[in-house]
């Protein structure tokens, strides 16, 4: 059976294209979004005003445009606090 992972219960832009992350098995993490901002889907995000409009949404986070990243990237590729 495949990990699911955890559902994104908060998140806080940050400086440096960065994202505070709370999951619901209560870990603390920081994610860098900076390495995907050269990718054509994700150029909007460089506009800081919209990248600090992020919302969490069930094992993601997403943009009103719609953004979003790997639920399995947002986990596994963040550092804990």
């Amino acid at each position: 059976m495949p990990y699911i992972t955890p559902d994104v219960i908060e998140v806080r832009p940050l400086e440096e294209y960065k994202l505070y992350l709370k999951f619901e098995d209560g870990k603390e993490k920081i994610y860098d979004v900076k390495k995907m901002l050269e990718n054509e889907c994700y150029k909007k995000l460089k506009d800081k005003q919209y990248f600090e409009t992020v919302k969490a949404c069930g094992i993601t986070v997403e943009w009103k445009d719609g953004e979003d990243i790997a639920p399995e990237d947002l986990y596994f590729n963040s550092i804990d606090v």
